[in-house]
């Protein structure tokens, strides 16, 4: 055990992740959720862990919820707002009192930060995401910590990355780093929800077996966050299985996550890193259509990792165009991969049973080239 926390221990780059819960002070009332604004102390406490690994010549990148939860009580708020535009300005006031407080503290050690606010669509969009990559890796490359958070002041609903443990395992691999850790005021993952009865915590998780396998069912949320077991689980999944060693355990237990003591619950990665272009249509894109694949299409893409030809389609849906990402759907409608289209979709009609060889000069060609899949 202690030698799969060392894999972590080890790595020289590392994305950490902390929720709203761990970064406020609660309101005291009981049976109140609600927060009264950062705790700098908390802030000062994790700052600190985090240094001690950069000091150690490791980089770190802080992925940072906050900014909503930071901005009630500037805004006389007396819980996290149910409404986009509420949830809008609070994080417009939050996030500069949250990276403030950040910078201050950072600053304690002669050390800079930098704010990196994403949406999804930045991830989405293969330029916006080379775009953020080059940021991230000149901020570090220049000693500079760059604070990651999702830009709520102008997300919307249908571009949010739904919370930000789904952030950082996107982060961790457009940093490359070689472990992430889930910090939040639980300290690990349980065989069961500890709030009703008893529960053992799970010291490793090897496999995809295993991250299916945990009981989700009846954990909350931390009234000023989003987030909960479910979306932590699913942020070890994205991240283990493209090579990132993973822990999810509590804040107090930053500095002995990072040094690869035996905490939390890790995950062991899964697999090597896979290329770029494959991880990002695979877990960041949103397929804008689909391809229906008669079963012969199927076998031939997903066990044999081949194009995909104009002969074993049968349908097509949606309105994409050439070098948009769609869905490649079994004849049951199971989405089986993804892929970048080398036509608009008002195009694809034409096209579908036939052999390359009949058709015009102009589409002699494949529907999706294997190096443009990624399988599901």
């Amino acid at each position: 055990m202690a030698s799969a926390h060392q894999a972590l221990g080890d790595a020289r780059r590392v994305v950490v992740k902390v929720g709203s819960s761990s970064l406020t002070m609660p309101s005291g009332r009981p049976g109140k959720s609600r927060a009264t604004g950062l705790d700098r102390t908390r802030i000062d406490l994790l700052v600190d862990a985090l240094v001690g690994a950069v000091k150690d010549g490791r980089d770190i990148v802080l992925v940072s919820s906050g900014a909503i939860a930071a901005g009630l009580e500037p805004l006389r708020l007396g819980a996290r707002p149910r409404d986009l535009a509420t949830q809008q300005a609070a994080a417009s006031v939050g996030q500069m009192l949250l990276v403030h407080a950040y910078a201050e503290s950072f600053g304690r050690h002669g050390l800079h930060v930098g704010q990196v606010l994403l949406t999804a669509d930045d991830l989405q969009r293969r330029t916006h995401y080379r775009n953020a990559q080059r940021n991230l890796d000149r901020l570090l490359n220049l000693g500079v910590i760059p604070i990651v958070n999702e830009n709520d002041a102008v997300a919307t609903d249908e571009i949010r990355f739904g919370d930000n443990d789904r952030l950082a395992a996107l982060t961790a691999h457009l940093v490359n780093a070689g472990g992430m850790i889930l910090l939040s005021d639980v300290d690990g993952v349980y065989d069961a929800n500890p709030n009703r009865g008893s529960a053992n915590l799970i010291a490793e998780i090897t496999d995809e077996a295993m991250l299916q396998a945990v009981d989700t069912k009846g954990a909350s949320s931390a009234g000023v966050g989003t987030g909960g077991m479910a979306t932590k689980l699913d942020s070890a999944r994205i991240a283990s299985g493209a090579g990132v060693s993973v822990i999810i355990t509590s804040m107090d237990n930053a500095a002995d996550a990072l040094a690869g003591r035996t905490v939390g619950t890790f995950v062991h990665k899964r697999g090597k890193r896979p290329p770029q272009r494959r991880f990002w249509l695979r877990w960041a894109s949103v397929p804008k259509g689909y391809l229906t694949l008669d079963d012969g299409a199927v076998r031939a893409v997903v066990k044999g990792r081949k194009s995909l030809l104009p002969a074993g389609v049968t349908g097509v849906a949606g309105s994409f165009a050439a070098g948009d990402a769609i869905e490649l759907r079994d004849l049951q409608g199971v989405a089986v991969a993804r892929g970048l289209s080398s036509y608009d979709a008002g195009e694809i009609p034409a096209l579908l049973g036939k052999q390359i060889a009949d058709l015009d000069a102009d589409h002699q060609r494949e529907l999706i080239h294997r190096d443009d899949i990624a399988l599901l």
